[in-house]
């Protein structure tokens, strides 16, 4: 577990300025700072910038011109303790940024006063900047040689694109592989979690070898553990992997390690199944190389007892024997571990070693399947949402990242709803969209059939591995339910598969409890209502992609209903990507929104918003003659009995399991036309009466574009899979003319309202969004009971529904659920909210459920 040896020198730069290097005149000059005669080309700002700061007399300038630089990289790194540092920080992660000011690239440390930028994703790759104060900082072991400090910058808009042809001025920045600024870290991380291996220090290239067996000494897993203690030196170990976990690191800043890294793996023999630990530099080195099924001889391994709250994972066979009294320990030294991957073509028969099981379980079979069951399904993807990060501890930097997925396998009209964490897979997790065959494994089952809407998903756990391509040759395709899949898929064609696909978006899940007192019980937090005035501080707390759910006190006062944008539910979105010459709806709409002000925040806009079409599902309306009944989270499609009218089943085709699949009926309540009578916004007599007398006013209801999921087009997969990714850490060039989100469909919209909650006490309001949706628990009638009963529930909307039709539904459901708010007028109710952080300043609150008194308990 100790550090390895040989990490680099600590201290402020790996590849500095080499300040003294002025009068060299060449280009990518290691170390130097170039300069050009002005009618070689233009001057370079950053080599303006360096000469300013070499001459002057402080440590900081003020540059004597400041023009805009593009951002090209924005790195992280953990930036270990200072010899001066006697009291141990928690983990304080650094950045470089890589900026371009088209003559040179420079890597620059960011100041950590600046560290929120990149928290908040406003710092960011791809944008211009103005850089209005930087520094140097010197390394006093080396002679001459600092870094450039960015201690002030301005960010502006994002540009349509950056060229990647400007050298660096400083060619060490160049040298692989990449080192950060400071301290003694060898590496990079990943920008938003620690899990995914991120740079060119992880190794892929480990291949199989032959191996003579003839002077190897075997021992077996179950007579190790019954002599190890005995032991000095242990015999080879002959394995085949069935487990391997996601990477954890572990780097602190007052432990200096060049690599702290561990991984498990989950080895078997025909005797047992051991763990086996990977420590520090052997995970850059082997841990991409080493897949699940494949066989491993071990040699110059250690052993020590095994920890003692550490879960195992089970083996697939009951008969294996699961070895928890000890681990292997494999180091880059003390001693230094030997690993051969054996060829699949030299295993041998009497060598006994199991083979690769799965517990593949179909969708039709979930419902019956206990929780906390692990399994691996296979499926095809319908929904991919986009990147979300929770905390993992309060008060701390790090995350998990983590999106959800629907996964159809053709057993069931109700999909998989997977959480899928990183997995120590970006190549993986950043690339999957919908059409795409998928498998994952080690999922656990999650479920409480006690609560409205019953709650059941699947979520990964520490040894979940993820495919999405190279499926031939993969041991599970010899599953029979593999080949069931894959004969399903056969049968239907692509125009069957693109249809009903959806990427990104609002997704609000788990659904929040039916009572209050359920609420309570499924969350862990210190306080469990939040004081309106708090509020904007938990805003203020939330860091890029992360997503949180409070509840808070108040009286609706006003509700306004935005309806759906005609022209962008209307339009084809291949008419529109084909127009190149034609402005995109996030133009115009930016244009309109510079001027509806109000203190300080914007409107809402009438753009497309999701109906949280993808909870799988409920009662949903659609606005022509036929209304779509589906009830319950996770039961079969239901139609609602009419008198002397018969349901018929229309949409998918018999066997094609979609969170879209609806069935029909003849609705009584909507006709395919607007009441005329409908009110588009209700304001209650106490807000007459106080929204001039109070303190503060929060503005939070505004629905930006990537909330809204969008109908998937296979041709345009990896501009719209870079959309609901995380902000990436180095620049990547569009392909073809840049696209906009609101150039692609959003695929389901009723509108919107947007719903001012005035706190207990009168003295703050918060405007909050609210998404309309029809709730099952009348299903004769399926109408709206009150706005405190369909709040548990999504909506599916038809393909096929026009603009004018929808338009007509969406206001019929306006009036209904307007005239349920009207019967809380001055009652005090409990919200649920669900803050989401999409960066760049950019905040939204959902209002998830309204516990009125009668539902507390």
């Amino acid at each position: 577990m100790s550090g390895e040896s040989g990490q680099p020198q600590a201290g402020p730069s790996h590849a500095g300025l080499n300040l003294p290097s002025f009068g060299r005149n060449q280009a990518g000059v290691p170390g130097g700072v170039i300069r050009r005669a002005g009618a070689r080309g233009p001057r370079s700002w950053i080599q303006k910038v360096l000469e300013q700061i070499t001459g002057s007399p402080r440590q900081w300038v003020t540059p004597s011109e400041v023009v805009p630089v593009t951002v090209l990289a924005v790195q992280r790194y953990l930036l270990e303790d200072e010899p001066r540092d006697t009291v141990p920080k928690p983990p304080l992660y650094c950045y470089d940024v890589t900026i371009s000011d088209g003559v040179y690239q420079e890597k620059c440390y960011l100041d950590p006063s600046l560290n929120s930028l990149v928290y908040q994703n406003i710092l960011k790759v791809g944008i211009e900047v103005k850089i209005t104060k930087v520094s140097c900082l010197y390394n006093e072991k080396r002679l001459g040689q600092g870094i450039l400090c960015i201690d002030n910058v301005h960010c502006g808009d994002t540009l349509d694109r950056i060229s990647l042809e400007t050298p660096f001025r400083n060619r060490a920045h160049e040298e692989k592989p990449e080192r950060p600024l400071r301290g003694g870290q060898s590496h990079y991380l990943a920008l938003w979690n620690n899990e995914d291996p991120y740079g060119d220090i992880w190794l892929n290239d480990k291949q199989p070898e032959e191996h003579d067996f003839s002077d190897t000494k075997i021992i077996s897993l179950s007579h190790l553990e019954m002599t190890w203690t005995n032991r000095r030196n242990f015999p080879a170990l002959l394995v085949r992997i069935l487990h391997k976990s996601k990477l954890r690191y572990y780097g602190k800043p007052d432990k200096k390690m060049v690599e702290p890294y561990q991984t498990f793996l989950e080895v078997a023999d025909s005797s047992g199944m051991v763990s086996v630990i990977m420590w520090n530099a052997l995970c850059p080195e082997w841990y991409k190389s080493l897949q699940v099924g494949l066989v491993l001889l071990l040699q110059d391994y250690s052993i020590k007892k095994s920890y003692p709250f550490r879960v195992q994972p089970l083996p697939v066979d009951p008969e294996t024997k699961l070895i928890s009294t000890m681990e292997i320990c494999l180091n880059l030294r003390d001693p230094p571990t030997n690993i051969i991957i054996i060829p699949e073509r030299q295993v041998k028969s009497e060598w006994r070693l199991p083979i690769l099981n799965h517990r593949f379980v179909t969708r039709s079979e979930l419902d019956d399947i206990p929780e906390n069951h692990i399994c691996d399904v296979i499926g095809i993807l319908v929904f991919v949402g986009r990147v979300q990060r929770s905390k993992k501890k309060e008060n701390r930097e790090d995350f998990w990242s983590y999106r959800w997925i629907h996964i159809a396998d053709g057993t069931s009209e109700q999909p998989f709803i997977v959480e899928l964490f990183s997995t120590s897979q970006p190549e993986i997790f950043e690339n999957i969209y919908p059409m795409t065959y998928f498998v994952c494994t080690q999922l656990k089952v999650v479920r409480n059939d006690t609560r409205i809407p019953k709650l059941l998903y699947l979520t990964t756990t520490n040894e979940s591995r993820v495919f999405i391509t190279g499926h031939r040759g993969q041991p599970y395709t010899y599953e029979s339910k593999v080949k069931n899949f894959i004969q399903w898929i056969k049968t239907k064609t692509d125009s069957e598969g693109v249809k009903n696909t959806v990427i990104g978006g609002y997704y609000p899940y788990p659904p929040v409890p039916e009572t209050f007192s359920k609420y309570s019980s499924s969350v862990k937090v210190e306080s469990l209502l939040t004081a309106l005035s708090e509020v904007r501080k938990e805003i203020e707390g939330l860091q890029y992609r992360e997503q949180k759910r409070i509840a808070i006190q108040g009286i609706i006062t006003v509700i306004k209903y935005i309806p759906p944008s005609g022209a962008t539910e209307s339009a084809s979105a291949s008419e529109t990507l084909r127009n190149a010459n034609q402005p995109s709806t996030s133009q115009a709409a930016r244009r309109e929104s510079e001027s509806q002000k109000r203190d300080g925040q914007q409107h809402q806009d009438d753009r497309p918003m999701s109906s949280q079409c993808f909870q799988t599902t409920s009662a949903c309306l659609c606005p022509s003659k036929k209304k779509i009944i589906l009830q319950g989270p996770y039961a079969k499609p239901v139609a609602v009995p009419q008198p002397n009218t018969s349901a018929q089943t229309k949409g998918n085709k018999p066997g094609m399991p979609s969170i879209f699949q609806y069935q029909e009926s003849t609705s009584v309540r909507t006709q395919g036309r607007a009441r005329k009578n409908i009110s588009d916004r209700w304001e209650s007599q106490l807000w007459r009466e106080k929204k001039f007398g109070f303190k503060n006013h929060l503005h939070y209801s505004h629905v930006y574009p990537e909330s809204i999921p969008r109908k998937f087009i296979f041709e345009h997969r990896k501009f719209l899979t870079e959309q609901y990714n995380s902000q990436p850490s180095k620049y990547i060039p569009p392909e073809g003319r840049p696209l906009k989100l609101d150039d692609f469909n959003s695929a389901r919209s009723l509108g919107h309202f947007e719903v001012t909650i005035l706190g207990l006490n009168h003295d703050i309001a918060i405007d909050v969004a609210f998404l309309p949706m029809y709730c099952p628990e009348d299903l004769r009638t399926s109408q709206v009971d009150t706005l405190l009963t369909c709040m548990n529930y999504s909506c599916v909307y038809p393909q096929e529904v026009t603009a004018n039709d929808q338009l007509s539904g969406s206001r019929a459901l306006a009036g209904d659920i307007i005239k349920a708010v009207t019967e809380l007028d001055r009652v005090h109710i409990i919200g649920i909210l669900d803050i989401c952080n999409l960066g760049n300043n950019k905040v939204e609150v959902y209002l998830q459920k309204i516990y009125s008194p009668e539902n507390t308990s």
